[in-house]
C-alpha cells in the first residue's frame, strides 16, 4: 500500500510564501517522477511543476520564477516552494508521483488528497 500525504497549505496574503510538502510512504521500491497540480475554482486541473528522478524540472508559465519544486529522495518527499503568491494561485494543490512498489516492475501513478492554498488579503 502506498500513500501520498500533502501538507503546508493554508491562507496567505498576496506577496507571501508557502511551502508545500508531499511525503510518499508504503512499500516503495523507487519513485520516478513527482509533481504538483492544482485546480482553481471553475477551472481545469493544470500542471504546476514536475520533477524527474534525474532532477530535471518543468513549470507552468504562470509560476516560473516564483515557484520551485525540489525533492528529497531519502525522505520520499517532494516540495513546492511558492513565493510572491498571487490571488490567482488560489487552488487545491495535488501531489502526484510515479512509483514502483517493492516486488514489482510496474510504474503506478498515485495522487494525494489535495491541500487548499488560499491567497487573500
Amino acid at each position: 500500500q502506498v500513500q501520498l500525504v500533502e501538507s503546508g497549505g493554508g491562507l496567505v496574503q498576496p506577496g507571501g510564501s508557502l511551502r508545500l510538502s508531499c511525503a510518499a510512504s508504503g512499500s516503495i521500491f523507487s519513485i520516478n517522477f513527482m509533481g504538483w497540480y492544482r485546480r482553481a475554482p471553475g477551472k481545469e486541473r493544470e500542471l504546476v511543476a514536475l520533477i524527474q528522478s534525474g532532477g530535471s524540472t518543468d513549470y507552468a508559465d504562470s509560476v516560473k520564477g516564483r515557484f520551485t519544486i525540489s525533492r528529497d529522495n531519502a525522505k520520499n518527499t517532494v516540495y513546492l516552494q511558492m513565493n510572491s503568491l498571487k490571488p490567482e494561485d488560489t487552488a487545491v494543490y495535488y501531489c502526484r508521483a510515479g512509483i514502483i512498489k517493492t516486488g514489482t516492475w510496474s510504474l503506478v501513478n498515485y495522487w494525494g488528497q489535495g491541500t487548499q492554498v488560499t491567497v487573500s488579503p
